[in-house]
């Protein structure tokens, strides 16, 4: 995978706009430039396009290390990636990370809450991924048969062709999972539609049931769960995608569905495809290929796979190039530091968890290892704010967040020491503690199981967290009681399980959190002196509107709800 990834993201440049309606057979005028012709006249032209599907969500342009030819026209291309644009709406806009920095993008917009439809960085998840959803597009139109046939290569592909096609609908199937989830109503487009048509808009309930359909559709052409090259997905992938979006499908539609939300959760978990990996920490470190518990994993590379966003974003922007003086970051003191813990993370866990011991850099001695916070900076303070003080861009306001490490497993930091320029951090998209508490919810909501199962699954994800029972011998056990476990505990577990991995507010508006009732700090202020406390925002902030920009290029839109003025 990481071999075909570098491949094209050299010598494909298939010219792809920032309008979702974008041509990918425009012939290039650079003679170096590969055409269609070109990429699907062999079988490594159709693994490596394959391939680009799959960068589309980690990569930023061709030539990788933002070398200037990024995907997305128009936009910062360490800014575009998608994983990155994506922390700034899912994470930034909630109670887990506070941006000092970005302003020009808007990304002091999300701790405000109060964006408009002009706001760039809402534009760059839309742009990435329906460039995505046109990559898959145009990787669909060019495998069938007769395409096959006519490029002369069916013989060769014959057997794989159409596991390839079901990879590129599943990917396709999350991005408008996705879209669903942030923009709601949006353009649809798919293979059998003519280029250059002009697409027509969906309704969020019509976008949720795209993906149900399509998803089932595809299942039996994927690979049996953990029978997979690793990068690529299979069934448990798809199980996976299921789970989530049925678990938001009350939101989305109106409708629950958790009885299905449980259902395919727990077929991941009765798997064993994917078991828990041994320690929490492991599944965020270089040699993270290695771990079992990557259902989906969006691979990184420091020398092939470069890029400013993915988990290159994650360890930079939370971490200070000082940092690197009290534990291996892997980065070395190439760190930005310009996101920093809110209080509201930093207070779920145990307040002996909360700070770091320079003796002990990795946390072993901590009760919940998964409070993974840096406080040593000069003037370092937990607090995002300063008594009697606006807003200040300083970064010194807020722990760190040192839960992405570009070491080693073994602690090392390898080839590159005192550390290398990009991560290969591979970003764990999908992952098998996600499911334990997807299934734990979805049964605390009425969906299935008993309470008693429910409580198995949070205990083992919580074992795991503190090394205890069968994950270690701390003398601290991370179980918790019958009593204990309620829909709010899981949405707090969830925050200390899968913090700065692009859920939290999908999960903040499930359990009715977002924008009502629950605040932390700078929520819907204005920035200004004495007003660091949280206060409750508009519902509309549910959704984020369409780019402002797709109306001058798409007359069939319609503005979300509350955005169209």
């Amino acid at each position: 995978m990481k071999r075909y990834i570098k491949l094209f993201c050299v010598a494909v440049s298939l010219l792809v706009t920032t309008s979702c309606t974008s041509d990918l057979d425009t012939l290039p005028l650079d003679d170096n430039q590969l055409t269609s012709n070109d990429v699907y006249g062999t079988v490594n032209g159709y693994r490596g396009m394959l391939a680009k599907c799959y960068a589309s969500l980690i990569q930023t342009g061709q030539k990788g290390g933002d070398g200037g030819d990024g995907d997305v026209n128009g936009i910062d291309e360490g800014y575009s990636g998608y994983t990155r644009c994506l922390f700034y709406l899912q994470v930034a806009s909630t109670d887990e990370v506070l941006f000092h920095a970005g302003g020009g993008h808007g990304t002091l917009s999300m701790y405000q809450m109060n964006w408009n439809s002009s706001v760039k960085v809402i534009s760059y998840p839309y742009y990435r991924l329906y460039m995505a959803i046109n990559y898959c597009n145009e990787f669909l139109r060019n495998s069938t048969e007769a395409k096959l046939e006519e490029n002369g290569v069916y013989d060769q592909l014959k057997n794989d062709y159409l596991t390839y096609r079901a990879e590129a609908r599943l990917i396709r199937a999350y991005c408008y999972s996705m879209i669903c989830d942030l923009y709601g109503s949006a353009p649809f487009v798919d293979d059998s539609q003519d280029l250059g048509v002009i697409p027509e808009q969906k309704t969020r309930r019509e976008l949720f049931d795209y993906v149900v359909n399509e998803v089932n559709d595809l299942m039996g052409d994927l690979p049996a769960a953990g029978q997979k090259e690793y990068g690529r997905v299979d069934q448990a992938a798809a199980w996976f995608l299921l789970a989530r979006h049925y678990l938001n499908a009350e939101v989305w539609t109106g409708t629950a569905q958790y009885d299905k939300a449980y259902q395919y959760a727990k077929m991941i978990i009765d798997s064993g495809a994917y078991p828990l990996a041994s320690d929490w920490r492991h599944i965020f470190l270089a040699d993270n290929d290695t771990c079992s518990e990557i259902i989906w994993g969006l691979v990184q590379d420091a020398d092939n796979a470069q890029g400013s966003a993915g988990t290159n974003f994650l360890i930079k922007a939370l971490a200070n190039g000082a940092m690197n003086n009290w534990y291996a970051t892997g980065i070395g003191t190439r760190g930005w530091g310009n996101g920093r813990a809110k209080v509201s993370l930093v207070d779920k866990f145990d307040l002996h968890d909360q700070t770091f011991d320079p003796d002990d850099p990795w946390g072993d001695n901590k009760y919940d290892k998964r409070a993974q916070f840096f406080d040593k900076l000069d003037g370092q303070q937990k607090e995002t704010w300063t008594e009697g003080k606006g807003f200040e861009k300083t970064f010194t306001k807020g722990y760190s967040i040192i839960k992405w490490r570009s070491v080693k497993k073994d602690r090392s930091q390898g080839a590159g020491d005192p550390g290398t320029v990009y991560s290969s951090i591979d970003y764990p998209l999908f992952r098998t503690a996600d499911a334990y508490l997807m299934a734990a919810e979805a049964i605390l909501r009425n969906g299935g199981g008993s309470k008693d199962e429910a409580l198995r699954y949070v205990n083992e994800v919580r074992e795991r967290a503190y090394m205890s029972g069968k994950y270690g011998t701390s003398a601290v056990s991370g179980d918790i009681t019958s009593d204990q476990l309620t829909l709010d505990f899981i949405c707090d577990e969830r925050a200390r399980e899968l913090y700065t991995e692009n859920v939290r507010r999908t999960d903040l508006i499930r359990f009715g959190k977002y924008t009502k009732g629950y605040n932390w700090d700078w929520k819907g202020s204005d920035g200004q002196a004495g007003n660091y406390k949280g206060q409750d925002v508009d519902d509309k902030y549910k959704l984020f509107p369409i780019p402002q920009d797709e109306f001058t290029v798409n007359p069939n839109l319609t503005q979300n709800p509350d955005f169209a003025n």
